[in-house]
């Protein structure tokens, strides 16, 4: 039935104008809105549907990652977003360890974890070569 459907992303943010500065501004990425529905934000990701971001006046930030970016040197860009304010969730807990970076590393895929203003997790993850 959807088989030949295209799909997209989406999640809620409390703050539509402080999203697209973060988004923007601080992870150098395109955003753009929705004139006729206002505060509705189109994230624009290489070689992906747009991410549609929309504002929620009872937002709850997710207790999950909803945004994954894959990138070549998870410990450059974390040290490149840190660099630009972002600060990286530190995990030391039975199944998900961090190093002082908040770095995860031999458990899986390398990867760290951030939040967005409105607090929903993002991850950079390391391509696998």
């Amino acid at each position: 039935m959807l088989k030949s459907s295209k799909a997209f992303s989406s999640f809620s943010v409390n703050d539509s104008e402080k999203a697209k500065q973060f988004y923007t501004k601080t992870l150098g990425l395109e955003v753009s809105e929705v004139p006729e529905m206002k505060g509705l934000l189109n994230l624009h990701v290489k070689g992906s549907e747009n991410i549609m971001i929309y504002p929620k006046p009872n937002h709850q930030p997710a207790t999950f990652t909803v945004l994954n970016f894959m990138v070549k040197d998870v410990e450059k860009t974390v040290d490149e977003l840190t660099g630009k304010g972002v600060k990286f969730e530190i995990f030391d807990e039975k199944d998900l360890k961090t190093d002082k970076k908040g770095i995860s590393r031999g458990q899986g895929p390398t990867i760290a974890w951030f939040k967005d203003p409105a607090g929903n997790f993002i991850s950079i993850m390391e391509e696998r070569k």
